[in-house]
């Protein structure tokens, strides 16, 4: 059947057609919902038909032609968004409260910090914090940020710092983008939690039909995908750790449990909601990564007090120079890691923007865009600074494995620092526990967010249907491994972060349709 809702923009009231069905204990937008499952299912089919290596190499080509085409569009878009949420901190529409004046937080400050966290960055500060500075001071790769020599004084800086502008404000502006426009036009103009609704200054009514169904089907679809992916390395970064800490040889099986076991969970916590699933773990593991955090700086606490404001200082020095496209003779070096980074920072804008977006009613502009950007910030710089300068002096002072080798492989690396401390089997056990509880956290938002995108923006929906999604993330995750292992998931990462080029122009747009709403505020 079809429901019809109001809602009221410039002080005029329009009624919207969901069109939503309601069958099998399921409520759903059929055009959203229709298209994306289909296409799913087509994927799936097209899993079981083609050769992975086939498909990888295909999907390479159309990733490498839009990186190197539209690798100064990726800079540029990304500077931008860091100045547009800068200036709006700063400007008369910070005042501006999610939800309206009188409307109060849904969250407490801590717990909302850590869900925001944990669903955009928590799994790829624990792959990343150890591997990224490593392989640029030591060259990595056949390369360095900024053409610097590998191994010297200037390297480390310069690793650091370029580590932190690829963590740092430019991802966070990406993701608060998203959310903030979402957040501003469900709360306060009463339209339904979804992409779409970002755009009706612009599409108008257009936005209920096919313009606003494309918008919602690849934000499915880029968070989906973007989701599977992520199992699908986080299991075998995963079954690394735990051959490395029990002496084991796990392989394919292994990882295929990892995600069974993280997709039950992920299942189970999405079923009871936010406050008791998805809140709950978060607080957990938040918890549980700062304690890792302190033990790891007291151990290193020298190293930790060296590296910080080198951090500091490096991310600052060279925040233009990494900013710039042009003239820069470490350009295969930007390509390679730079611009796909701000690729899958975008594709998964739509995933991480919207669940920001749920949990953010009552929060006034500033304070929103202050925790989505400054306090992150300034919480990896800590966290890439202590982990990160610890593996660096590891190599420097030829300790352990990393001392000796440098990376070998990289979901390795954290856990072959770890060796090199004291304790460093409990390190690893606590890590290992730490990244499957990040991939739940991440894997029930993103359940979370798809169920609303395909219910027309609805939140409160059957947990049937939750479950459905949760499921098809681990159900693809796993058909990926078991048909073509690491080729097949490296395949769908290089599609995913393919639908970063059109999103770019959606956030574009967003920006715009967003200062347009706040137009009426002002007005008011």
């Amino acid at each position: 059947m079809s429901k019809h809702d109001k809602y009221s923009i410039n002080n005029t009231d329009y009624t919207i057609g969901q069109d939503n069905v309601q069958k099998w204990g399921f409520d759903v937008h059929n055009a959203v919902f229709g298209v994306s499952a289909g296409l799913i299912i087509i994927f799936l089919v097209a899993i079981l038909i083609t050769d992975p290596a086939t498909a990888k190499a295909a999907l390479d080509s159309v990733k490498s032609a839009i990186v190197n085409q539209f690798a100064s569009l990726f800079i540029w878009a990304g500077n931008f968004f860091v100045f547009f949420c800068l200036a709006l901190i700063v400007s008369p529409y910070g005042r501006i409260r999610l939800g309206g004046k009188d409307a109060e937080a849904e969250h407490t400050t801590l717990s909302w910090l850590s869900m925001l966290f944990a669903a955009g960055m928590g799994i790829g500060l624990m792959f990343w914090s150890v591997a990224e500075p490593a392989a640029y001071f030591t060259g990595w790769g056949g390369t360095t940020p900024l053409n610097v020599t590998p191994g010297t004084p200037e390297a480390f800086k310069v690793a650091m710092g370029a580590t932190m502008y690829h963590w740092g404000l430019h991802p966070w502006a990406i993701y608060g983008v998203v959310a903030l426009s979402m957040a501003y036009f469900a709360y306060n103009k009463g339209l339904p939690l979804s992409i779409r609704s970002v755009f009706y200054p612009i599409l108008g009514d257009r936005t209920w039909g096919w313009a606003g169904h494309i918008i919602d089907i690849l934000a499915v679809l880029a968070t989906l995908f973007g989701l599977a992916t992520s199992l699908g390395l986080g299991a075998q970064q995963a079954a690394s750790g735990i051959n490395h800490v029990f002496g084991t040889h796990g392989g394919l099986e292994l990882q295929i449990g990892i995600i069974i076991v993280v997709t039950c969970v992920a299942i189970y916590s999405v079923a009871k909601g936010i406050d008791s699933g998805v809140k709950l773990l978060s607080n957990i593991n938040m918890m549980v990564a700062v304690v890792l955090l302190i033990f790891v700086g007291l151990v290193g606490l020298a190293v930790s007090i060296d590296t910080i404001p080198k951090t500091v200082i490096g991310y600052v020095e060279n925040f233009i120079p990494l900013s710039n496209p042009y003239d820069r003779a470490d350009e295969k070096w930007m390509h390679a890691w730079t611009v796909v980074y701000w690729a899958w920072w975008i594709s998964w804008s739509p995933f991480v923007g919207s669940f920001i977006a749920r949990i953010s009613k009552g929060r006034t502009v500033r304070e929103f865009l202050i925790a989505v950007l400054i306090i992150p910030t300034a919480v990896t710089i800590v966290w890439m600074s202590v982990f990160g300068g610890q593996a660096i002096h590891q190599i420097m002072d030829h300790i352990g494995t990393l001392g000796a080798k440098g990376i070998t492989q990289v979901p390795l690396a954290m856990f072959e620092m770890y060796d090199a401390l004291p304790f460093g089997t409990i390190l690893s056990f606590i890590s290992v526990i730490l990244i499957l509880v990040f991939f739940v956290t991440s894997s029930d938002s993103g359940s979370l967010v798809i169920d609303s995108i395909t219910a027309g923006g609805k939140v409160d929906n059957p947990v049937a249907q939750r479950i459905f999604w949760a499921a098809v993330e681990g159900i693809i995750a796993i058909a990926l491994l078991w048909v073509g292992g690491t080729q097949a998931i490296e395949a769908l990462q290089a599609g995913t972060i393919s639908t970063a080029l059109p999103f770019t122009f959606i956030l574009l747009l967003m920006c715009v349709s967003l200062l347009m709403g706040f137009r009426t505020e002002r007005n008011k």
